[in-house]
């Protein structure tokens, strides 16, 4: 039995790395062709533009591996099934949970491999990725102009135009920054940004420079001109390698995630006191008062329950306009305070969304290695069943399980983001999906063998 299970694994092993090669490149081609503008025109480095290249590479592999498991079950069964290698094995006496057995071992192998990647090597590939695609946009600026869009890249300026033909440019507008003394506003109806060298240059034309002193606000000036020229070095556009950046969910490990749940959830808490001290406040005294809707319920019966006393005191007292308006303020401040409710509550919606993301990020470590297992589960069973280990059936068979998988994986993960569905439930939804259909084709497979 020992030298079957050799056999088989290194069955699985040469298909599995051929796949991983064949997907890993494609799927690089087509990154690379949607990332080349990009770097193209940027003056870029060769070891830059291959640090930007293999850094994306990370999501590639993570993407890769579970689809080429698929590929390489399918076909080594699928090979093994046309030349009645499983005939001759069950002849032998080998039921077909045995025979499939090394190769769900080998998913499980590849699947703690990319567990063990997806959370210490995928989250700082992905962060560092970030980084350096946000360094690489801020070089070159003319080359990333969108009219109604603030521009904010070029040092010691920011610019917005609204309209632009090529490198030529009207309306715009360009506002001086970590200006403490002096605040500097230029207007132009046309203008133009180009490099030559070491040097960039604005080139304004019929404008205004508006110039204030933020010290002493009684100073303004205003120079009008026909012509008028910003020149900065282009050394200070050269790409600074930013290092430091707040971290998205699929660029943190899972303890940071953690930490970040448990954060979100003191400010949570917090914010419930606020509200519950409001609620002393302005007199709500009904407990089950806890949501949006039935502390705006209790607003507006303070509301009424005000009008209906001041209505009752206005027939008895004559002073009536020094009644209205104490009434006037105590409704404007019920309204203020439902504003503030709302406001509280949608930071708790907000709070709990991002908690929800980090949880379905960390579910997803683990539901991706496992899936690496069911997809052998899945494969193998399958390539018995169409007898034919070719690279065209393997594939498309291979693709639409995965693609269907992915689907689900997707959509789940929307819904628990939405707080639509439990993360837990989402994140694992499709490979309970996955594991029920491996089951039911292992059970087809082993009676039609």
């Amino acid at each position: 039995m020992n030298t079957l299970n050799k056999y088989l694994f290194k069955q699985s092993l040469i298909p599995f790395l051929l796949s991983v090669a064949v997907i890993t490149t494609v799927l690089f081609l087509q990154f690379l062709i949607r990332a080349v503008d990009r770097f193209l025109g940027k003056g870029l480095d060769a070891l830059t533009i291959f640090e930007y290249l293999y850094l994306n590479l990370a999501w590639i592999i993570a993407l890769s591996v579970p689809m080429s498991l698929l590929i390489s079950s399918v076909m080594t069964f699928g090979r093994m099934a046309q030349q009645n290698e499983i005939t001759a094995l069950k002849s032998a006496g080998i039921n077909l949970y045995n025979i499939i057995k090394p190769a769900i071992l080998f998913g499980s192998l590849v699947g703690i491999g990319l567990c063990l990647f997806n959370n210490f090597i995928l989250p700082e590939m992905n962060y560092n990725a970030r980084l350096l695609a946000r360094d690489i946009y801020k070089k070159k600026p003319e080359l990333s102009i969108e009219p109604g869009y603030f521009v904010d890249m070029i040092p010691q300026y920011t610019m917005i135009v609204k309209e632009m033909d090529g490198k030529d440019f009207k309306d715009v507008k360009i506002f001086s920054k970590n200006q403490k003394s002096e605040q500097t506003t230029i207007y132009a109806n046309q203008g133009s940004l180009s490099s030559d060298g070491n040097m960039i240059t604005i080139d304004l034309m019929d404008g205004e420079i508006h110039e204030i002193d933020l010290s002493d606000y009684d100073y303004y000036r205003k120079i009008k001109f026909k012509t008028h020229q910003i020149m900065i070095s282009m050394d200070e556009l050269m790409l600074n390698r930013t290092t430091e950046s707040n971290r998205t969910d699929r660029e943190m490990r899972i303890p940071q995630m953690i930490d970040e749940i448990k954060r979100n959830k003191i400010l949570i808490s917090k914010i419930y006191e606020r509200i519950e001290n409001v609620k002393k406040e302005i007199g709500i005294t009904n407990l089950n008062a806890n949501t949006l809707e039935s502390i705006q319920e209790e607003i507006e019966k303070l509301k009424q329950k005000q009008i209906e006393i001041s209505s009752s005191e206005n027939e008895l007292n004559d002073d009536s306009i020094i009644s209205n308006l104490e009434d006037k303020q105590y409704i404007l401040s019920l309204t203020n305070n439902a504003r503030q409710f709302k406001n509280e509550f949608t930071l708790i919606e907000n709070y709990e969304k991002t908690n929800n993301k980090f949880k379905v990020e960390i579910h997803k470590k683990f539901t991706l290695a496992l899936a690496c297992v069911l997809f052998t589960m899945v494969g193998a069973p399958l390539g018995i069943l169409v007898r034919n280990g070719g690279m065209t059936i393997a594939s498309g068979l291979s693709i639409a399980f995965f693609l269907v998988y992915y689907i689900l994986l997707i959509w789940g993960e929307q819904l628990a983001d939405r707080n639509l569905l439990n993360p837990g439930l989402g994140s694992w939804l499709p490979n309970i999906i996955l594991f029920i259909s491996g089951m039911v084709i292992l059970k087809l497979s082993n009676k039609k063998n």
